[in-house]
């Protein structure tokens, strides 16, 4: 499949900004599964625009400006070939040793709730994968995933309590019970095109990953009850959400902003797939 996506985000200020400083993990790698055809990220603001990498091999844009600036758009075109591995994760960059993403954070902290939860749903399953699968079914059973408009994430054990959350929480969920479970399961924040199969797509999205000795790093989206699919772009990844957040951001000044954003994924048809 080939996947168009166009993703603004816009800021308007009350009080212009004296200086704004925009940290992006908003572009996405070549892995076995996804082809870049073309990639860009354009602010409508003079500035300087900067590419690195984090810890995590994520690519990593600093964009810096000086002010007065009373409106910032970041607009970010690209068009993905994808193809389905069923989840799996295969030909990418590997930056640091799987073990590292057993470690929980203040984000995927367990609670008594949540680890009885993750024994009692694989309590029936015999291998690695399948126990993955049962973990799955039961988290977007039990999850109600809603969408972000605005929402900040809470964590996985008070949205587990709630029994509903923002896409990021129900994948924060699920890696809890999976750390509990010995598993190392990582956070990714990508793009799903819109899809009349899939509850939760056209956007921007989140879920998880868990490395399986005999398989390697497999995708889990518990919000559409799936492994990822050709439907999904993959951008960043983390300990959780802070590591992998599409955006973070400073500023001087600008008091009264107003963030408007706007994320569009589709598959792309006629002669736009081919530009």
């Amino acid at each position: 499949m080939r996947i168009r996506i166009s993703h603004t985000i816009g800021y308007d200020y009350a009080e212009p900004a004296r200086h704004i400083t925009q940290i992006l993990r908003l572009t996405p790698r070549d892995h076995d599964g996804q082809h870049v055809m073309s990639w860009r990220i354009e602010p409508n603001v003079d500035g300087r625009l900067r590419a690195s990498q984090d810890a995590h091999g994520n690519i990593v844009h600093s964009f810096y400006a000086d002010g007065p600036i009373s409106a910032l758009a970041i607009r970010i075109d690209g068009l993905i070939e994808t193809i389905d591995l069923a989840g799996a994760v295969r030909g990418g960059l590997e930056r640091v040793p799987c073990e590292v993403y057993c470690r929980d954070t203040l984000l995927t902290a367990q609670d008594e709730a949540l680890r009885g939860f993750a024994e009692d749903v694989t309590a029936g399953a015999g291998t690695p994968l399948s126990r993955m699968h049962a973990l799955m079914n039961a988290v977007s059973d039990r999850m109600h995933c809603v969408e972000a408009s605005g929402r900040a994430g809470v964590g996985a054990a008070a949205a587990f309590a709630a029994r509903e959350a923002i896409a990021q929480d129900v994948a924060h969920v699920f890696m809890a019970c999976a750390r509990h479970l010995g598993l190392p399961a990582r956070y990714v924040s990508g793009y799903v095109a819109q899809s009349d199969s899939l509850p939760h797509g056209n956007g921007a999205h989140a879920w998880a990953e868990v490395h399986l000795d005999d398989y390697g790093w497999i995708g889990f989206d518990c919000a559409n009850a799936l492994c990822p699919i050709d439907t999904h772009v993959r951008v960043a990844i983390g300990l959780d959400y802070a590591d992998a957040a599409p955006v973070r951001g400073s500023r001087q000044g600008g008091e009264g902003e107003n963030l408007n954003v706007l994320v569009n994924a589709r598959e792309a048809e006629g002669r736009f797939a081919n530009q």
